[in-house]
């Protein structure tokens, strides 16, 4: 038989659950069973490759310390590696015994986490410790607490050995209906090979400047596309419709619905340029929708007329916008 112990707290001497599991781990290796210690904060940049030492264990102890809220983040990782790289047809056949000592407020709110977190994984939970230790020599001279430790072992033998059935979990059933984690199908193997590359930080850091370089591409790409397929759109109207007035200069700037970029117009008596971009200054910024514009060119809507009737938003100078249905001269060209 083999049992792995999985601490989550950080190693202090004065820990009352490394008592506890130093305790346990000298009862079980008086009767014979092989066990294996695993310090989660000398393997915190390993986590996530600790679901493949499950797979030689019979039982496994999860034990962690409540120093201020909860069972701490190396246990969390664990579970969650668990979750993500672990193989669940193995985890549904080891038993669990959680050990959960606190120094403040919250010891069985932390064993009830660890149940309930390998209860969801599939696998099989045993009774466990907690209790609230201020101070861990308590432990090594009260006579009582180390035989309930001892007893606790031994029945976690026990159970192990006879491999002594659990009623199954409505937690189970819960998740099987409701949960909304993606199923990734892996086999074992690629589940750990998934779970070393995920350890690796020079790995993962290569991904990351990977996946920043191919936004920016189909980013570029994307704004290439929408240049290419709309940056001629309603200028060839402008400009046929263009009727110079001298000493008039102005730039518009007009938000299309559906568009990126505003276009821009800029007139200078009569030299007028057009295109899809940005500008410094503006006269007139206009908002507008793509129904509207096309009513304006069509000589069916002036641009003032538009405004007053609230199809279009606009601030700036409103002389300037009103000397934009005189310079082009949609409804006089289309009469």
């Amino acid at each position: 038989m083999k049992i792995n112990i999985y601490y989550g707290g950080r190693g202090f001497i004065d820990d009352p659950t490394l008592y506890v599991i130093n305790k346990m781990q000298a009862v079980l290796e008086e009767l014979r069973v092989t066990v294996e210690m695993f310090n989660l904060y000398e393997l915190k940049n390993n986590i996530t490759t600790l679901p493949q030492t499950l797979k030689t264990a019979d039982g496994i102890i999860l034990a962690s310390t409540v120093e201020w809220f909860g069972i701490g983040g190396y246990m969390h990782q664990f579970l969650d590696s668990c979750w993500l790289y672990g193989d669940k047809e193995i985890i549904s056949k080891i038993y669990m015994c959680p050990i959960v000592m606190s120094t403040t407020y919250g010891e069985r709110e932390g064993k009830l986490t660890l149940t309930g977190a390998w209860e969801m994984l599939g696998g099989l939970p045993c009774s466990g410790i907690c209790g609230y230790i201020a101070d861990s020599t308590d432990l090594e001279r009260n006579e009582d607490y180390n035989r309930i430790i001892e007893k606790k072992a031994e029945n976690m033998y026990r159970t192990i050995n006879q491999k002594i059935a659990c009623f199954p979990a409505s937690n189970q059933a819960v998740k099987q209906m409701v949960s909304l984690t993606p199923n990734i199908d892996l086999t074992p193997q690629e589940s750990e090979q998934l779970s070393q590359y995920a350890a690796d930080d020079s790995y993962v850091k290569r991904q990351k400047q990977d996946i920043q370089e191919l936004t920016s591409l189909f980013r570029d790409l994307m704004d290439n596309s929408d240049q290419e397929d709309g940056n001629e759109e309603f200028i060839k109207e402008f400009k046929e419709h263009f009727v110079p007035q001298a000493g008039f200069k102005a730039v518009y700037k007009i938000q299309i619905e559906g568009k990126k970029k505003p276009l821009i117009i800029e007139v200078n008596g009569s030299e007028n340029d057009y295109y899809y971009g940005s500008v410094e200054h503006s006269d007139v910024d206009m908002q507008v929708s793509r129904e509207t514009m096309n009513d304006i060119i069509s000589a069916r809507m002036t641009f003032q007329r538009a405004f007053m009737g609230g199809a279009m938003k606009m601030k700036g100078d409103f002389k300037v916008l009103r000397t934009l249905d005189q310079i082009f001269a949609f409804m006089e060209k289309t009469l």
